[in-house]
C-alpha cells in the first residue's frame, strides 16, 4: 500500500519551494541521525510515550540516538515538517536502520515479536 501525497504536478509552482523549505532543517537533522545510529527515537517533552520507547530500549541494551523537539506547547510548527517528511502522525517516531518502525507500541511488538532483534542485526540499507 502507498501513501497518497499530492502530486507535485498539482502545486502551484510558486508555493512549490515554501512547502520544500517548510521546516526542512529538523528533517535534515533527523536524517543525519539516522545515518549515523542504528535506532533513532524522536519525541517531545511531556508526552510519556517517547520515554516507553527509551525505557524499551534500555531493556534489552541496544543503544540508541534521541532527539527531543519541543512539548506540547512549544515547537509544534517546527514538529509538523517531520509528520509531514514521514507521514508518521504522533511521537515517538522510532527508526531502526533507517526504517520507520512506529511509535512506542509498535516497537515494543517488533521486541516482543523477536523482530527488532533481527533488524538489528541485520545490515538494512534502506534508500535515503
Amino acid at each position: 500500500m502507498t501513501r497518497s501525497i499530492l502530486d507535485e504536478a498539482h502545486i502551484h509552482p510558486a508555493i512549490r519551494e515554501t512547502i520544500a523549505d517548510e521546516h526542512s532543517e529538523i528533517v535534515r537533522e533527523v536524517q543525519a541521525a539516522i545515518a549515523s545510529n542504528s535506532v533513532v527515537v524522536v519525541g517531545m517533552a511531556q508526552n510519556p510515550f517517547p520515554r516507553k520507547a527509551r525505557k524499551a530500549l534500555d531493556a534489552v541494551g541496544v543503544p540508541y540516538k534521541y532527539l527531543e523537539y519541543g512539548s506540547y506547547l512549544s515547537q509544534w510548527r517546527r514538529r509538523n515538517g517531520l509528520k509531514m517528511w514521514t507521514g508518521w502522525p504522533t511521537f515517538p517516531m522510532v527508526f531502526v536502520k533507517g526504517m520507520l518502525v512506529g511509535g512506542a507500541v509498535d516497537l515494543q511488538r517488533l521486541i516482543d515479536s523477536g523482530e527488532f532483534s533481527r533488524m538489528v542485526a541485520d545490515k538494512i540499507v534502506v534508500p535515503g
